[in-house]
């Protein structure tokens, strides 16, 4: 499996290569990792994808359903009404096609706002604003919507699906690298295409959006949106609400799976390397631009599709405060990895039967597991496990 929910994509080998990057090593302290067991939230879903908070006091939590619908669990109980319905819109032609992302304003208390990702009827990605309704706090208002970017795609595949606004206020935007295999038309690394990258746009901007005056590529060559580019489906990315680092997990082809890394310092501009290299082996061509290597990767012997995750900042779960989680849509594998100075070391958590879609985070901070066959689970604590250890 070589792309998020699709099977039997084939490329030619690639050539291997070692590019000089920190390596994976042992926790040097030797300190158990914290157990961990999944407590069901919410069961009967369809094909769920995605779980997040509106951060406006409510607790209550928001799971985006693939076929268009999104729905709301609050004190530990399932909605039946959709917080909002866009079933008529959306796409579900290919497995990787639908309702992929949603984030609300970092003011939605205020403002009501909030930003869906979605593959319209046409197969074009569309991002666009709708407000809740002014009568029921757990609808959004259908008719409210308002389209910030449509994108063609060549292929129905590789679409991204992630949003979320940054600790600077502004949108960041998840895109694949348009689909098929081996990114044929090389968007990935071509500066005039927004496919293969992270966006970042103002959504409080002039009509349809507005341009941050940073962004590494305004008023120069190159899309002025590109924050980050050399992605191939990022699927899951999210910012340690501590200290406003970002990580994304991007699916790789025929052998790798990456978790990339930008630190709150970052002033964009980075080239994770797809398609010229798949993780830190060559895939093709043999340009050498300067690249941003993952911080840690594994191989398909443990999984096939890597699902991004978050850095724990919650309190039920003390032991794994400040470790980065991330899984495996395939294999069903949770792992965690630590900085420890210029190195990260990583671990297996736990090993799961789930197909997992996505992690999710509420406003306390606590951690969530989405099941693509139709449940979210919430991290507990658990048994003590394994020492940290090089992710292989």
């Amino acid at each position: 499996m070589c792309c998020l929910l699709t099977v039997g994509c084939t490329t030619p080998a690639a050539a291997p290569e070692a590019p000089a990057t920190p390596a994976l090593r042992p926790n040097p302290t030797g300190s158990p990792l914290p157990g961990l067991v999944l407590q069901a939230l919410a069961e009967g879903l369809n094909s769920p994808v995605y779980v997040t908070h509106a951060g406006d006091g409510s607790s209550r939590l928001f799971i985006v359903e693939q076929d268009g619908r999104i729905r709301v669990v609050q004190d530990g109980r399932l909605k039946e009404t959709p917080f909002l319905d866009l079933t008529a819109q959306v796409s579900r032609s290919h497995p990787e096609r639908g309702l992929l992302g949603l984030a609300f304003h970092p003011r939605y208390a205020q403002n009501g706002v909030l930003i869906v990702h979605y593959t319209g009827r046409t197969g074009a990605t569309v991002v666009a604003r709708y407000r809740v309704s002014g009568t029921d706090p757990d609808r959004a208002d259908p008719d409210s919507g308002q389209v910030l970017l449509t994108l063609p795609q060549p292929y129905p595949n590789h679409n991204g699906g992630g949003i979320l606004f940054g600790p600077d206020g502004y949108l960041y935007i998840a895109l694949g690298d348009g689909g098929s295999a081996g990114d044929p038309q090389n968007n990935a690394q071509n500066p005039e295409s927004l496919l293969g990258k992270l966006l970042r746009i103002d959504a409080d901007g002039p009509a349809p959006y507005g341009i941050p005056p940073d962004n590494p590529f305004a008023g120069k060559p190159g899309r002025d949106e590109i924050w980050a580019y050399g992605l191939r489906n990022p699927w899951r990315f999210s910012v340690d609400r501590a200290t406003g680092d970002l990580y994304i997990g991007d699916v790789g082809q025929n052998q790798t799976e990456e978790i990339n890394f930008q630190p709150r310092s970052s002033q964009g501009g980075q080239n994770y390397g797809w398609r010229i290299y798949e993780g830190r082996s060559r895939y093709k061509d043999d340009s050498r631009p300067e690249t941003v290597f993952p911080i840690a990767e594994y191989d398909h012997s443990l999984g096939c599709s890597v699902t991004g995750g978050y850095v724990y900042r919650g309190q039920a779960v003390p032991a794994l405060t400040g470790t980065y989680l991330y899984g495996d849509y395939c294999s069903g594998r949770i792992w965690g990895l630590r900085r420890d100075g210029a190195d990260w070391a990583a671990g297996q958590l736990l090993d799961t039967d789930l197909a997992i879609t996505s992690f999710g985070e509420d406003e306390a901070g606590e951690l969530y597991v989405v099941h693509h066959r139709g449940a979210v689970y919430r991290l507990a604590a658990g048994p003590s496990g394994p020492a940290l250890s090089p992710d292989r």
